[in-house]
């Protein structure tokens, strides 16, 4: 049996399943989930001051990159996908379509060799499975063209092929970075 429980704080819900009580009242948790609570990124931004929203999709791009430089695409971009959490923290919350950036196959878009081509309706060149066209990310982030502009200026590479490819490189190198989950400024002098 599972049970949602709720911390004092409001900001993360555990969901504790394979509960017993061993030695006198103590409390053995055999297994344990614990989900921060997001706000929906689109959701944000459509209510957040226009500053707020700013830092909020910077942080979003700068997640979907430290996520490559972990070997994790995310497959889907859309901003429904990210939360914000109550620090201000861009967090991608959606499993379903995650793969690793080393099995994706980036791919720039071909240019039409023709007004038939131009004209056609869906893509008139072949897509695997796996292929990747990061030039058409910016068309289905569903933001601001303002929200946009600032995302391109600070983080435009995210839609450029070849980033992706040294990126994957690197990765297939195995040159993981190291993305701790704090800003530099909290770490420990070393």
């Amino acid at each position: 049996m599972s049970t949602w429980v709720s911390s004092v704080s409001g900001d993360v819900a555990a969901k504790v399943a394979g509960l017993k009580a061993e030695d006198g009242g103590d409390l053995v948790i055999t297994h344990c989930y614990l989900e921060r609570r997001l706000r929906p990124l689109n959701l944000y931004v459509q209510e957040a001051k226009p500053e707020q929203a700013r830092r909020a999709i910077l942080d979003y791009g700068q997640a979907i990159k430290d996520l490559a430089r972990s070997n994790i695409f995310p497959g889907d971009l859309l901003l429904k996908n990210f939360g914000i959490t109550r620090h201000g923290r861009a967090i991608f919350y959606d499993y379903d379509e995650l793969c690793l950036v080393t099995e994706c196959r980036f791919r720039a878009l071909p240019s039409a060799s023709s007004d038939d081509e131009e004209m056609h309706h869906g893509a008139w060149y072949h897509v695997d499975e796996d292929d990747v066209f990061p030039e058409q990310f910016p068309r289905f982030l569903g933001m601001s063209e303002e929200l946009r502009r600032e995302l391109i200026e600070a983080h435009g590479e995210i839609f450029d092929v070849r980033w992706w490819l040294k990126v994957q490189a690197e990765v297939a190198a195995g040159g993981y970075a190291d993305l701790p989950p704090y800003a530099h400024r909290l770490r420990l002098a070393g």
